[in-house]
């Protein structure tokens, strides 16, 4: 300020001859503007001035303080940091330095490790299919992700916080790493497989068992797949932990949703081009001659198989870690949103308010401490846990209940497993951050929100239990071979000197339309391919039915397959399914940005680390187990000869299916709506008991002030 000019608070009564004056001294006079306007400096170029700025910042050749938001609304932006590697930063690429282009990588990373999570679900429910897995064995490829997240989620969120980037790039790493681990199995594997040679026919019947040829496999593949996804455990931590704090932070409070959404909605993308990627790849459990089950190494497809998707995963994972490693931890203008965003009250004591944690495990058990103590906190994770199931369910249960219920191969209900959940969860993610996003939620309306869409979702479950078809005559398990034989004995009079084993299921359809184990178990004597189609004649046990000549004058008794249900209700199905998950998905981004809203800002990722933590000790770890539990319930016989041990299930109860799949589902949406409004009521209360927080009205001229309900 120059001197004699006149103070502010006497600037209302000075006198209009003073400030004149004071206003000519203080202007330059006009020979002297003149002079400056006639002298002409050389401009210097953008970037001689950006280059070596951004190094010193970007370098660290000078240390910062931690710059506190002053009491007069002022902004110190010396956090904010250039776009590039280590200590050097490129001019051109200060373009990407923004949100949106962080978005496009993270998503694309998030993308690669559903695509893996995908993956290796469907490699894991066809590798069970295949072989005996002890019980130890099979919780250790279940579990060994959950477990393995569960452990390093708090840790991750308290100290990845002060560096988010760093982890991001870590996380780009073991992705690619755990996708390779789960490669190396497949790609050490023969290329041929001749897993069990047959004549499937009755009194011929020769069964060579594989097991011990292929015991080397089995022991590769579960030690390098739990090892495989006990990395993509600690890698998924940091993208869903610190990349939703490092978005919130970056963006405006009323457009975090979109972004988050999107997010989001690329993991559902993922998983479900995953399960459409690998359906081609699921053996059939139909078994065949030993003519018929070697795989040509000529054939151009021999090279598609599990290793090569796996590899290609990595490839991109790993392309990934020069563009995160190039984002600054502090986004431009993320300074301002930050502070900003102080200014609004959240739910928590005053003393909280500014809290700051240092780096010592003393501060990590008081911000536990203190989260702990927040009711509506746990809730809401307890929600989100419950939240959880229902899309374990449909992406766990949904491939075997279409293969049983509509009679399908397990390639199909598969691929159309993952077709349903790649438009329904992903759009539902969507959808529902644009929808809070635009309405500007408050924090009580998010919870209603929550609440509405749950008891939607709960009556379109209760509309699948009517969408279901009349179960297929099995003979030997829903006939008694016309009265001759015993419901639960798949041998009967007409088949008993066939010797045939249960181990061996290759189902037929006689001309009496009455499914039937294998030929065997229907006495059929005699086979041949017609136009690389096989048919099956003088089957003791069919007697009834029309028959078909073909064109060799001999009558057709059974051919390979299951028998028609004669039901079209597979797409009323598909869109009952599909509405219920978006519905079901809209929950989603609410539940997060509720959590966050709820907390400080010091320990929003910390929260998020607690409620990952909650979310697989109640929700994907029991989850799995409560499905495959009920799945086995609904088992009507199942193979006890395989290689000398119990083996899968071959023939399930479908109705006792349907009503297991759509009540363990309405369950966990009912647990969604209790937790959610335990939520809501703890949090009215404390609003309206607290005098902490007063109303805050909108400034918006075209808007009329109203009072916000926090």
């Amino acid at each position: 300020m120059y001197e004699g000019a006149p103070r502010r608070s006497e600037g209302r009564d000075a006198d209009p001859g003073k400030v004149e004056s004071w206003v000519a001294r203080a202007r330059p006079p006009k020979h002297s503007r003149k002079s400056s306007k006639s002298l002409k400096f050389p401009k210097t170029r953008p970037y001689l001035k950006l280059f070596p700025r951004a190094l010193i910042r970007f370098g660290g050749f000078r240390k910062r303080k931690k710059v506190q938001p002053s009491d007069s609304g002022e902004v110190d932006n010396s956090l904010e940091q250039p776009c590039g590697v280590g200590c050097v930063a490129s001019p051109c690429c200060e373009c990407c330095n923004n949100i949106r282009c962080f978005m496009v990588f993270h998503c694309i990373l998030v993308i690669c490790q559903g695509v893996i999570f995908g993956l290796i679900d469907v490699s894991i429910g066809d590798f069970q299919g295949q072989y005996y897995v002890k019980t130890i064995e099979n919780l250790a490829l279940e579990f060994s992700y959950d477990i393995s997240s569960a452990l390093v989620a708090i840790f991750i969120a308290f100290y990845g916080d002060r560096k988010k980037v760093i982890c991001f790039v870590v996380s780009s790493f073991l992705v690619g790493l755990g996708s390779l681990l789960c490669a190396f199995p497949s790609f050490t594997e023969e290329s041929y497989q001749s897993k069990v040679a047959i004549e499937d026919i009755c009194k011929e019947t020769k069964v060579f068992s594989g097991c011990q040829r292929r015991a080397s496999f089995q022991s590769k593949y579960l030690s390098f797949f739990t090892l495989g996804q006990t990395v993509q455990g600690i890698a998924a931590m940091p993208l869903y932990i610190l990349g939703i704090t490092f978005i919130e932070e970056s963006v405006a409070t009323h457009s975090a949703g979109i972004y988050l959404g999107i997010a989001e909605c690329s993991e559902i993308i993922g998983y479900a081009m995953g399960y459409v990627i690998g359906a081609p790849l699921v053996k059939v459990r139909d078994q065949s001659t030993a003519a018929e089950n070697t795989t040509n190494n000529d054939d151009p497809d021999w090279k598609w198989t599990w290793w090569i998707i796996f590899l290609y995963a990595a490839l991109v994972a790993w392309c990934m870690l020069i563009p995160l490693s190039c984002f600054p931890n502090n986004m431009p203008g993320s300074t301002q949103i930050r502070a900003g965003k102080r200014k609004r009250l959240h739910l928590f004591d005053k003393k909280h308010k500014d809290l700051e944690l240092g780096i010592r495990i003393k501060d990590l058990f008081a911000g536990l401490w203190i989260l702990m103590k927040n009711p509506v906190l746990i809730c809401l994770a307890l929600s989100k846990a419950s939240e959880s199931l229902v899309m374990m369910g449909a992406s766990e249960f949904l491939p075997k209940y279409l293969e049983n219920q509509f009679i399908l191969t397990p390639t199909m209900a598969t691929a159309l497993a993952g077709l349903v959940l790649l438009p329904g969860g992903a759009l539902g993610h969507l959808l529902g951050g644009v929808i809070v996003s635009t309405l500007q939620m408050s924090y009580k309306a998010l919870m209603r929100f929550i609440m509405v869409t749950s008891v939607v979702s709960l009556i379109l479950l209760m509309f699948i239990v009517s969408v279901r078809c009349n179960p297929v005559q099995f003979a030997g398990i829903s006939e008694d071979y016309d009265g001759t034989g015993q419901l639960g004995n798949l041998t009967a009079p007409c088949n008993e000197n066939c010797r045939c084993s249960s181990s061996i299921y290759s189902s037929i359809c006689g001309r009496d339309d009455i499914e039937y184990f294998s030929p065997c178990f229907a006495g059929c004597t005699y086979s041949k391919t017609l136009n690389q189609k096989k048919a099956y004649y003088n089957c003791s046990c069919i007697k009834e039915g029309l028959t078909t000549e073909d064109g060799e004058g001999d009558f057709i008794d059974a051919r390979p397959g299951k028998c028609d249900a004669k039901c079209n209700k597979l797409p009323l199905f598909l869109a009952f399914i599909f509405s219920t998950l978006v519905f079901s998905s809209f929950c989603s981004v609410p539940i997060i940005l509720a959590i966050i809203r709820v907390v400080p800002e010091t320990l929003r990722s910390l929260a998020l680390g607690v409620s990952y933590v909650i979310l697989r000790i109640f929700g994907t770890i029991p989850g799995p187990l409560l499905f495959k539990t009920s799945g086995e319930s609904s088992c009507i016989f199942r193979d006890t000869n395989k290689c000398g041990h119990t083996g899968q299930c071959w023939i399930y109860n479908q109705t006792k299916m349907a009503y297991l799949l759509v009540g363990i589902c309405f369950l966990c949406k009912l647990c969604t709506i209790i937790f959610t409004t335990i939520a809501f009521f703890i949090y009215k209360h404390r609003v309206k008991d607290s005098t902490d927080i007063p109303d805050i009205t909108v400034k918006n001229p075209k808007v009329k002030k109203r009072k916000t309900d926090l």
